[in-house]
């Protein structure tokens, strides 16, 4: 999260794109690194230092709601450092309705992701509903006719309370353990998630390969 892209860190990138979405009314970066708290404090960034026994994003997430009140909680991964406000304002635009527990966010899958397990598939139902997350090519093109859009789930999501509750209490779920998909684990309990569409693609970078895709992206923003 500390490498430099293009000028800037990658947390730096994912910061100023949080605070460039104005229905947030506040971000915090939360994270279990001293390195990266000092670097906060450095830059005047509103950070806190949580437990370092966290597993997934939105454990770390549920850690901060404990303490800090919020009608709805969002966690951005520090590692996306093509984020920007309009992934944001997709994102959140579910839960303006009550019922919606957690909300996340797709982009039409490039065709050099579709069979790139990094980059996660979903599926959603006619209501916006997400049906399954794979790193699997989903759906199965079982005839060869193309005839399917893929739709690539982007890794920023959107809670209450009461969902990062029951999560927390829940135990790692079968699918999450063979996916490693976290989000999975709300699916598997029979939570769901509301899928925003957005035209705008990110590359979390997880890899060397990623690291390399994104630099070449924002060199081409210049």
């Amino acid at each position: 999260m500390l490498r430099e892209i293009a000028g800037k860190t990658m947390l730096q990138r994912v910061y100023e794109a949080a605070h460039g979405c104005k229905q947030l009314a506040d971000v915090i970066i939360a994270t279990d690194s001293a390195e990266i708290m000092a670097v906060c404090e450095k830059h005047g960034w509103n950070a806190r230092l949580t437990g370092d026994q966290h597993r997934s994003g939105t454990d770390r997430v549920h850690e901060v709601a404990q303490s800090v009140a919020a009608d709805v909680y969002v966690n951005v991964q520090g590692d996306e450092p093509l984020a920007r406000p309009e992934h944001l304002d997709a994102l959140l635009g579910p839960m303006a309705r009550a019922e919606v527990m957690v909300s996340t966010v797709m982009t039409p899958c490039p065709a050099h992701d579709v069979a790139n397990p990094n980059a996660v598939k979903v599926v959603a139902d006619v209501n916006g509903r997400a049906l399954y997350f794979s790193r699997a090519t989903i759906p199965f093109d079982r005839d060869q006719t193309a005839a399917f859009r893929y739709s690539k789930h982007l890794g920023f999501y959107a809670y209450r309370k009461s969902a990062l509750d029951k999560f927390h209490e829940l135990p790692e779920s079968a699918l999450e353990r063979s996916e490693r998909l976290e989000q999975l684990r709300f699916l598997e309990n029979g939570i769901d998630i509301h899928v925003a569409e957005t035209p705008f693609d990110t590359v979390g970078v997880d890899t060397e390969d990623d690291l390399r895709r994104v630099e070449g992206i924002l060199r081409g923003r210049t």
